[in-house]
């Protein structure tokens, strides 16, 4: 059965990544829509009947609100029939993908809207943190035996870490090349031919620590929740 979808969120490169990556990945056609053109008003009037008060939301067949981007990551791989039945290897699937989206906070907001000595001190303040758990992720990525964190195609759990891995590339390019298992997971991921189209094709990320900006249909607009 296919099903209308709707993907909502801002103008940021954030939590609807992971869904879009995985939407590209399955071919599951969708359509991404800004918060302000969806509900026809700005976030700060929609966002006390939102659940959760929070964006992304995935909108199914007009009627269905699901809401947070693990949860919209696991419908994802259910509809498209990739989802783990083991449930060791889902336990451990899922324990990748809550550990990498630990890194959510404050990697996505400091390089989507910090700028100047912000940016520098949240970099700063950051920097242990994102090393752990980089030295977390890759140890599990070597002993896992496997091109990806589970099996050798990739699944939700994939995406969601490949989002942070790459984000932090704005944030310090160098940090990842501290770390080759996990630069040789990125390296496999944007190789998949539809990531890689969906990669080259997405609207730019721009002017990180000096102004943030999207660069949508070749224009640049300032990160944030407002239409420009």
């Amino acid at each position: 059965m296919k099903h209308k979808l709707e993907l909502i969120y801002f103008k940021m490169r954030a939590l609807a990544e992971a869904p879009r990556l995985l939407f590209h990945y399955t071919e599951i056609e969708y359509d991404d829509v800004m918060s302000w053109d969806y509900y026809d008003k700005e976030w700060s009037e929609i966002k006390p009947n939102i659940p959760f008060k929070q964006l992304p939301m995935l909108i199914v067949d007009k009627k269905h609100e699901i809401c947070q981007s693990m949860a919209i990551m696991t419908f994802i791989e259910n509809l498209a029939g990739i989802n783990i039945t083991d449930p060791i290897l889902n336990a451990k699937a899922n324990a990748i993908m809550q550990s990498s989206q630990e890194l959510f906070m404050p990697l996505n907001p400091t390089v989507n809207f910090a700028t100047g000595e912000k940016f520098i001190k949240k970099k700063n303040d950051m920097m242990p943190f994102l090393l752990s758990r980089f030295e977390d992720l890759e140890k599990a990525l070597k002993e896992s035996n496997k091109n990806f964190f589970i099996f050798d195609e990739p699944r939700a759990c994939d995406f969601v870490t490949f989002h942070h891995l790459d984000l932090s590339k704005l944030l310090d390019p160098t940090i990842i090349k501290k770390f080759p298992r996990l630069e040789k997971f990125l390296e496999d991921i944007m190789l998949i031919d539809n990531v890689k189209s969906y990669l080259e094709n997405r609207p730019e990320l721009i002017d990180v620590s000096i102004d943030p900006k999207l660069v949508i249909n070749g224009k640049p607009h300032p990160t944030g929740v407002k239409k420009t």
